[in-house]
């Protein structure tokens, strides 16, 4: 998973065009916020911050404010799940733990890393869907992006 993000973030760097209308200090808080909070690839991620953020403002341009609701609604609703899952998980690990027997406790816990892990994929694959729209759009040279 590393080595093909890194070959994305990679090729996001060389894609220049979208960064250049990013401000700059929502960038550096955006790139903190996000190595900080996001679990497994936040660092890797937020390298090509700038970029995704130049992808929201082509896709609020291109599909409106509706369109980038949509998107992200179909983003975020996954991640929101998984990341309750693995709270529920790691609480249950912490209160199994005054009771029940030490493997359990361990095997509770690998499955709140388990959830951990499919997080940081689900961001990744997230983070690709909204650059992959962007980058479409981007090709087709879409009317509605010159509103």
């Amino acid at each position: 998973m590393g080595i093909i993000l890194t070959i994305f973030v990679c090729s996001l760097s060389v894609e220049g065009t979208l960064s250049s209308s990013v401000d700059g200090m929502t960038a550096k808080t955006a790139k903190a916020a996000v190595s900080n909070f996001i679990p497994v690839v936040g660092k890797i991620l937020g390298d090509s911050v700038d970029s995704i953020i130049g992808c929201g403002n082509i896709l609020k341009n291109a599909v409106g404010i509706i369109g980038s609701i949509i998107i992200v609604g179909i983003v975020i609703l996954p991640i929101l799940k998984l990341a309750i899952l693995w709270i529920s998980f790691y609480v249950l690990s912490g209160v199994c733990e005054v009771v029940a027997d030490e493997k359990i406790v361990k095997l509770i816990g690998q499955i709140s890393d388990s959830y951990k892990i499919l997080m940081a994929i689900l961001f990744s694959v997230s983070t690709m869907f909204i650059v992959g729209i962007t980058l479409v759009l981007k090709i087709t040279n879409s009317s509605l992006m010159y509103r």
